[in-house]
């Protein structure tokens, strides 16, 4: 075995042995490695350890200068050399000359790197005699001395430490430089080594190495606490080191209670330096790095939740003071500073959809914290938290327009990527009557979502408390209210269902609406066929069948009532439900209308089966399935696969059919006491 397998971890680094390995196999081969992640991740800690080890095999040693450690512009090198010859009386009255010239007057204003404030100096444009002869004395110490050199926290002398890692390797290119820093130093030789939040979870019952960091603190507990509270905390080490400190003053269920709530968690408490003292301080630290535009962009990003793609930032951030043309490059530079982390590359198509995909970037929870309190210091919050409801509404309502479309898979991927923002703009207390609208038009939009893909109590629950805070007599509330009954229908809440349909038949009466008398007589038929009525089924739907729409984006159109016309009909009129199918099928918007597909077969199988050809229907029944599962909707889902395990029964096993009795249609409850069904995520339930 070689000593390197042998390595235990070091006090200190937790669940860092990839990045370890990673690290001391470039420090062999690269002159530069650079260790780049969010404030607080660690990367100091893993440099030091993996230096600490390198010059412990290599006879060597580490010449280490911080950066934040009150350098004046064009300190480096001297900082350096007095690490190199701390007791050298020579030395450093030539590295302190060298000092004097050059640092900057003007009551010694440091000059920030490239996402830092720049002002006028009397620093020298380029390399002098004397800058040579430093750098010479530097790099033939470190040859003497086998001496590696550690730049660490490099971001507010950026390009003073890129300048001097080039003037060091031309003097001696088999010199070895390991920087950490927010960004890379964006140099020719850079190896950089991305160092991540540490795993919560390695995969399902497994604790990861940030609730092995937590667990050392809180000593012996419950280990879904500890996973609460790293998740919340998103396996940040700083974050969890602080709150870990919090231990001393409450149990570990209410810190879990207090980082699971909303709200910043700026703890705080000792540590080596002032910016890791708290999460604020952290943060602070880069924010003041940052140009006047990124820091507004930082700050207006923290209203958005979720993963976001640039046109949703854009919607966000842009204003009189930054224009929509700099968002993306801000976005770009707080991205190489660690401030924001992209989740998906730009480029490429979905596998389903075949829609290009933009980029998306998450905002983490302590910048998110941070740049929220400098919102809401700036008075912007209210502003920005409209523009990010404006924001959602004209996303719900793309998603709207591509159901509709020519796949609705696109719908579906669309909501299902801005899951957290669109919930955030349903749930956030709205401002005024105006921004209520605004989220009431939010879930309106998103009906296919309810009504089609499975959501229904998930959108009754919006739809109920919305309503409540929008009583004007709108066209918009009249759609609200049709949808909340139609979802109570769905979702056998009759009673509820025929009191909100009432409402909305008057509604739709005031506002001469055809179209939504039209969805009102729908719904009453999806209410008679949970009840049994077919005949009234029948009846109400023909009538919305009949209906000439004129609005073909919102809610199911003539096409579904014949559909569900055909289902009702299955058992009854084999050629009436045929011919209901085929109207159905013939007044689609389009080809990718999954919903309506899946609906049709449903009624196929249904009808082949009630007359005697279980074949028929067993390929019906698949076909509907398959395309059901493109889109959602975990009830259709089961009772289509109870319906195909009873014609896989009868073609395959030759088993009489089950009687009526025996056998539940998917619209209709398993019975009186069915327990209420969670909210789940089509992407979690299952094949």
């Amino acid at each position: 075995m070689t000593a390197r397998a042998e390595r235990r971890p070091l006090p200190g680094v937790v669940g860092r042995a990839v990045e370890h390995e990673l690290v001391s196999g470039l420090l062999d081969s690269a002159p530069l490695v650079t260790l780049t992640g969010a404030a607080g991740v660690g990367k100091s800690v893993l440099a030091r350890a993996v230096l600490e080890e390198h010059t412990a095999r290599h006879d060597g040693t580490i010449l280490r200068v911080g950066c934040w450690d009150g350098l004046p512009h064009g300190g480096l090198t001297e900082a350096l050399l007095r690490a190199a010859h701390p007791g050298d009386d020579a030395r450093r009255d030539t590295a302190t000359a060298f000092a004097r010239r050059t640092t900057p007057s003007h009551n010694g204003e440091p000059v920030h790197g490239r996402m830092g404030r720049t002002g006028p100096t009397d620093v020298p444009t380029g390399p002098t005699p004397a800058d040579d002869t430093a750098i010479a004395a530097l790099a033939a110490h470190c040859r003497r001395s086998r001496a590696t050199i550690l730049l660490d926290d490099c971001d507010p002398l950026r390009e003073e430490c890129a300048q001097l890692v080039r003037r060091l390797l031309r003097a001696d290119p088999a010199l070895r430089i390991v920087a950490t820093a927010r960004g890379a130093l964006g140099l020719p030789e850079e190896r950089v080594v991305a160092v991540a939040p540490l795993p919560v979870t390695l995969g399902e019952g497994i604790a990861g190495p940030a609730v092995e960091l937590l667990a050392a603190r809180a000593g012996a507990a419950a280990p879904e606490l500890l996973v609460a509270v790293c998740q919340a905390l998103e396996g940040s080490p700083l974050a969890i080191a602080l709150a870990a400190q919090q231990l001393d003053r409450m149990s570990l269920p209410q810190l879990a209670a207090q980082v699971g709530a909303d709200g910043p968690l700026f703890y705080s408490g000792p540590a080596a330096t002032v910016r890791h003292t708290s999460l604020y301080a952290a943060q602070a630290a880069g924010y003041a790095l940052c140009s006047p535009t990124d820091r507004r962009v930082w700050a207006r990003l923290s209203v958005l939740p979720g993963d976001f793609d640039p046109w949703l930032a854009g919607c966000v951030c842009t204003s009189c003071d930054v224009p929509a043309a700099a968002v993306d490059g801000a976005l770009e530079r707080l991205r190489n500073a660690s401030v924001i982390e992209r989740v998906r590359d730009a480029g490429g198509a979905q596998e389903d959809t075949g829609a290009a995909l933009p980029a998306r970037y998450r905002l983490p929870r302590a910048a998110r914290d941070f740049g929220r309190t400098q919102l809401r210091e700036a008075g912007e919050e209210a502003a920005a938290l409209r523009r990010f409801r404006q924001a959602c509404a004209a996303l719900a309502a793309e998603a709207q327009i591509a159901w509709q479309g020519p796949n609705q898979q696109v719908a579906v991927r669309l909501v299902e990527d801005e899951q957290a923002n669109l919930d955030a703009a349903l749930t956030r207390p709205p401002q005024d009557a105006e921004d209520a609208l605004g989220a009431l038009e939010i879930a309106v939009s998103l009906w296919f979502h309810w009504a089609a893909c499975g959501f229904r109590r998930e959108g009754r629950a919006h739809l109920d408390r919305l309503l409540l805070l929008s009583r004007d007599d709108t066209a918009l509330r009249a759609r609200a209210l049709w949808l909340a009954g139609y979802l109570a229908a769905q979702e056998h809440s009759l009673g509820a269902a025929e009191t909100l349909l009432d409402q909305a038949w008057t509604a739709a009466v005031m506002h001469a609406d055809s179209d939504g008398l039209a969805r009102i007589a729908h719904a009453h038929g999806v209410l008679a066929l949970y009840r049994g009525n077919t005949a009234a089924a029948v009846a109400c739907l023909e009538e919305s069948a009949r209906h000439r729409s004129r609005d073909p984006w919102f809610g199911p159109g003539p096409a579904h009532s014949w559909a569900l016309l055909a289902v009702a009909l299955s058992s009854l009129d084999a050629e009436r439900a045929r011919e209901a199918a085929r109207r159905a099928w013939e007044s689609r918007h389009s080809d990718g209308d999954f919903w309506l597909y899946s609906t049709v077969l449903y009624a196929c199988a249904a009808t082949e089966r009630a007359h005697g050809e279980p074949t028929a229907a067993l390929r019906a029944c698949r076909t509907a399935l398959a395309a059901k599962q493109l889109i959602g909707d975990p009830l259709f889902i089961a009772g289509a696969r109870n319906l195909l395990a009873g014609l896989r029964r009868e073609v395959r096993g030759g088993e009489p059919r089950r009687g009526p009795d025996e056998e539940v249609p998917w619209w209709r409850p398993a019975g009186a006491d069915m327990p209420p069904q969670p909210f789940f995520s089509r992407l979690r339930a299952g094949p």
